[in-house]
């Protein structure tokens, strides 16, 4: 891709905007960077753009015309029924995301994952099995830090494991990865995409390009994954936790058990994996059949399995109080990921939900809740319909929170030795804080002091 003398403008100055903003600058393109608030960096990033520069149109969108720019670059959290989108489509501009042009400066293979629950998790996890086979590892995108900031330095003998989200995969054209991976699809994002047939097309286009060398990993046991098989062009790799199958990575026996090229090959058993809960032994599962269809061998996998201890707000233990484990999984910003972590949990639970709804129903997590949790704790814009959902199941043990601190006290004020307090929203964050890292930092703060407190 040519972006020397192009004009190009940047939709979003969030971390992908800034990121696609210093990279375009730095390739001599014309970048201006817009965005419908005018956000403010304590540590003068904006200035340092402008002296990169970068031209800053913030507090409004400019308009989109075909002699004004050459390309419109959208960062994920901007809607594509936002103005700048919409003109640059009926004018015939080129439109793409973060996504798109790190592929198109990418020179070594690539390992993409997506799902609705379980992306993190299982891109760390690949990350971590491709660094122990010694190969040189990008691991990011919807992760740590945006692809564009590194792509470049990574050659054909390397690596590049990125989680990305359907909000990154609408704006793609020529994205290919050598290997595909969906974990599940469940309701999430249905206040931007309104059904779920929209938000499985933006999943499914993490495949649209393969061709025969190319590898799909699905998941068997999921009917909505499992039915995107006729949608790739890619050599479709099953994995299941449920089933035993003829071809694909499965549990047999309680083991994991590969059969793709050749005869069986068990690379460990189920309760060796580092990481619980049934969640995490798809997770593996995945991992391994992304592993294997990229040529890394059974030894080497199941050396990681058995080491990796999961990812930050992912049903983190942060803490035992007075026989009370403290359980932080902020990430579960969905209603699935919250019922994962539920049954994930073998002791009695006082339930920590609540958020902004992205178009979910709660009516299964209640369902859940009724089954795994004594207590509950509701907060934030969802607390009411996350409640309502929890009576209607016949769930009385509710209390409401006017912040988040107060959720956290109340919920270390009712639990009782040998129960679990568990951070586990289903909603996302931002009707509070700017991320569920963010939401999930505070709860580890609040934790440690009230242990603190409690040995004085």
């Amino acid at each position: 891709m040519e972006l020397k003398g192009k004009r190009i403008l940047v939709v979003g100055a969030g971390k992908s905007g800034l990121a696609v903003a210093r990279f375009l600058a730095g390739k001599g393109a014309g970048a201006v960077l817009t965005d419908a608030r005018a956000p403010v960096y304590q540590d003068g990033e904006l200035a340092a753009l402008e002296e990169e520069g970068v031209v800053l149109a913030l507090g409004g969108y400019p308009e989109v015309e075909r002699e004004a720019f050459d390309m419109v670059v959208m960062s994920p959290g901007v809607p594509l029924t936002e103005k700048p989108a919409r003109d640059a489509r009926a004018n015939g501009i080129t439109l793409i995301g973060e996504l798109e042009l790190a592929y198109s400066f990418a020179r070594a293979p690539l390992v993409a994952i997506t799902g609705t629950n379980g992306k993190t998790t299982t891109t760390t996890l690949i990350g971590e099995i491709f660094k122990k086979s010694g190969r040189n590892t990008l691991v990011g995108g919807n992760i740590g830090l945006p692809l564009v900031t590194e792509v470049e330095k990574y050659g054909p003998n390397g690596v590049i494991v990125a989680e990305v989200s359907s909000f990154q995969l609408e704006t793609t054209i020529s994205f290919k990865p050598e290997v595909a991976v969906i974990l599940n699809i469940t309701p999430d994002h249905l206040d931007r995409y309104g059904d779920m047939a929209g938000y499985m097309g933006a999943k499914a286009r993490i495949f649209a390009n393969q061709g025969p060398g190319d590898h799909a990993v699905l998941n068997y046991d999921d009917p909505l994954t499992a039915g995107l098989r006729e949608k790739t062009g890619g050599r479709t790799v099953f994995f299941s936790r449920r089933s035993e199958l003829e071809c694909g990575v499965f549990v047999k026996s309680e083991k994991i058990v590969t059969k793709i090229d050749g005869p069986e090959e068990v690379i460990c058993g189920i309760k060796e994996i580092g990481i619980p809960g049934a969640h995490n032994l798809e997770n593996a599962l995945a991992a391994v059949a992304a592993a294997q269809a990229a040529g890394i061998g059974g030894d080497t996998i199941a050396t990681v399995l058995k080491e990796f201890k999961g990812v930050p707000h992912r049903l983190e233990f942060v803490t035992e109080i007075n026989g009370v484990k403290y359980i932080n999984d902020s990430k579960g910003t969905n209603p699935d990921a919250s019922i994962k972590a539920l049954e994930a949990c073998s002791e009695p639970v006082v339930l920590i939900a609540g958020g902004k709804n992205k178009g979910s129903d709660f009516d299964a997590l209640a369902g859940v809740i009724k089954e795994r949790a004594r207590a509950l704790v509701v907060l934030g814009q969802s607390a009411g319909l996350i409640a309502a959902a929890a009576r209607a199941r016949g769930f009385a043990g509710i209390q409401k929170a006017a912040d988040f601190t107060e959720a956290v006290m109340l919920a270390h004020r009712i639990a009782r030795p040998g129960e679990i307090v568990l951070l586990s929203p289903a909603c996302a964050s931002w009707d509070m804080f700017k991320s569920f890292e963010e939401r999930g930092d505070l709860f580890k703060e609040i934790v440690l002091n009230i242990k603190r407190s409690s040995c004085q």
